[in-house]
């Protein structure tokens, strides 16, 4: 039977369409996946991810224990800061990408997907040692999405103002009697908050979110979003089968070392890898979908791993490994999609990024 969120009944009620995802029960849509990608891109969308995990790693050796098990630099956070980092396995593949927040000197939030919330706990609570503490916060503490470029107006309108809170930042706020983290962080492309709080509160702030004019969302309209805005989707751009380096992560990695999996990232990183994801465009409105096939030349060098038809584009587009030597921006392929062949263009990453503000 899968999970539910303290949302369901809401969602359902306000004509959320269910799907299982990941062992939750979770809307694909409301009002139409079109209507709902068209909110977040014009005006305020809101996403439940009461299915995502949230944890806590306390104690004066968090830092320590995060910096082994994070391919992110993390000495140098800030109280409120928060950073893309990736757990990876011994052998340097993915086994999650995560947001870790500093809170204090010894304290660090830490989301993680969905469908990886057992296996990090897993892997780490063995681990501690010391005074260092893992707390799962996914039954207590609920997690929902604002994002849209009115957000931020949404927000302060019914008291959660984001202030001078800063791109991948968050800060604490007090609202009707409880505290509510707005963490600038979002999988849309678009500004607004992640919003965490007491589970006993959150379809209040559902409904105070609703009642102020933001559009409930859906798993499908977020897909398009993130894919739009080139955001990996673990289980498809990511996976055991794939590096940080593969993936395009650079940014993403402690040049210093001393995380699992360091030997190898860092060979690649020295070397360069031997596969590359990429970025298509295809000339034709056909949609590439995952495990097609990428050729050049009549060869397989590759597959895609996402692919949707973009409403922002206006085209079709997908993401997708591809040998290193065709990884060029401007190279030409060919996507076999279900037996036709059809031609892509490598293009820059992200597929579309938001106005910024006048």
């Amino acid at each position: 039977m899968s999970n539910r969120t303290v949302l369901y009944p809401l969602q359902v009620a306000t004509g959320g369409k269910m799907i299982d995802f990941h062992g939750w029960t979770m809307p694909v849509q409301f009002s139409g996946i079109a209507a709902e990608h068209q909110a977040v891109r014009t005006g305020t969308g809101i996403f439940d991810l009461g299915h995502m995990g949230r944890l806590r790693i306390s104690g004066a050796g968090a830092l320590a224990f995060l910096a082994r098990r994070v391919c992110r630099k993390l000495d140098d956070l800030r109280d409120g800061q928060i950073r893309y980092g990736l757990v990876l396995a011994a052998d340097g593949t993915v086994e999650d990408d995560v947001l870790v927040g500093r809170e204090s000197t010894d304290s660090y939030h830490v989301v993680v997907n969905a469908s990886n919330v057992e296996k990090i706990v897993a892997l780490w609570r063995p681990e501690l040692a010391g005074d260092v503490r893992l707390d799962d916060l996914t039954a207590t503490q609920a997690m929902v999405a604002v994002q849209g470029p009115q957000a931020a107006a949404l927000l302060k309108r019914i008291g959660l103002d984001l202030g001078a809170t800063r791109y991948y930042h968050f800060t604490d706020v007090a609202w009707r009697g409880t505290t509510v983290r707005l963490s600038r962080t979002g999988y849309t492309g678009e500004d607004g908050a992640e919003c965490f709080l007491p589970m006993d509160r959150v379809c209040e702030l559902w409904t105070a979110l609703t009642d102020a004019g933001a559009t409930p969302c859906g798993l499908g309209a977020r897909d398009i979003l993130r894919l739009e805005a080139a955001m990996p989707l673990y289980g498809n751009e990511l996976d055991r089968s794939v590096t940080p380096v593969e993936a395009g992560f650079d940014f993403a990695i402690n040049r210093a070392g001393g995380f699992i999996g360091a030997e190898t990232v860092l060979a690649q990183l020295a070397n360069g890898p031997a596969k590359k994801l990429v970025g298509l465009r295809l000339r034709d409105r056909r949609v590439p979908r995952t495990h097609y096939p990428i050729v050049k030349d009549g060869a397989v060098i590759g597959q895609v791993t996402s692919g949707t038809l973009s409403p922002s584009v206006g085209a079709a587009i997908g993401l997708g490994y591809v040998d290193s030597r065709f990884a060029a921006v401007g190279t030409s392929l060919d996507i076999d999609i279900r037996g036709a062949i059809c031609t892509a263009d490598v293009v820059a990453l992200p597929f579309y990024r938001r106005a910024k503000p006048t």
